[in-house]
């Protein structure tokens, strides 16, 4: 069975209360649950995470390794600022998805950066809680091809 890690970054938690405007109305657990579903529809296995502290994120990340086949991160504001996370994703060696709830493009210049894309095997942006679904199935379409080629 596919295994997939959902790490979410900083301010997260706090998704229902902050910014609707920006970040929907939903919470981090209806986010989580609706993933869950979808998850056991397509035989996959996810864990969540969720820190507002990058030192646990890079933990939590390294602690991935030879445990998940893939990840899919929303990095929340450590995406602009966060070499640490990057280098933790690139030490693990695990394909990523990068996602942001909102869309980072129409919003504040300093969003558009981020550490991560480079890396990404896709970048997800704007389409609310329903990005963590399309990198749900992308990436488990991607490491499935990946398996299936290394057979």
């Amino acid at each position: 069975m596919i295994k997939i890690s959902i790490i979410n970054g900083p301010n997260l938690n706090m998704l229902g209360l902050r910014e609707v405007n920006h970040y929907g109305k939903y919470t981090l657990e209806d986010i989580n649950k609706e993933i869950s579903g979808v998850a056991k529809d397509l035989s996959l296995d996810v864990d969540f995470f969720q820190s507002n502290s990058e030192g646990d994120i890079v933990t939590y990340i390294q602690n991935c390794r030879n445990v998940f086949d893939g990840i899919i991160i929303n990095p929340g504001a450590y995406t602009h600022t966060s070499v640490a996370i990057r280098d933790a994703l690139l030490a693990v060696s695990i394909p990523f998805v990068e996602v942001h709830l909102s869309n980072v493009h129409a919003r504040e210049e300093f969003r558009k950066q981020s550490y991560f894309s480079d890396k990404a095997l896709g970048v997800i942006t704007g389409f609310g809680k329903a990005g963590y679904l399309f990198a749900l199935k992308g990436i488990s379409e991607h490491i499935a091809a990946t398996k299936t080629a290394l057979s």
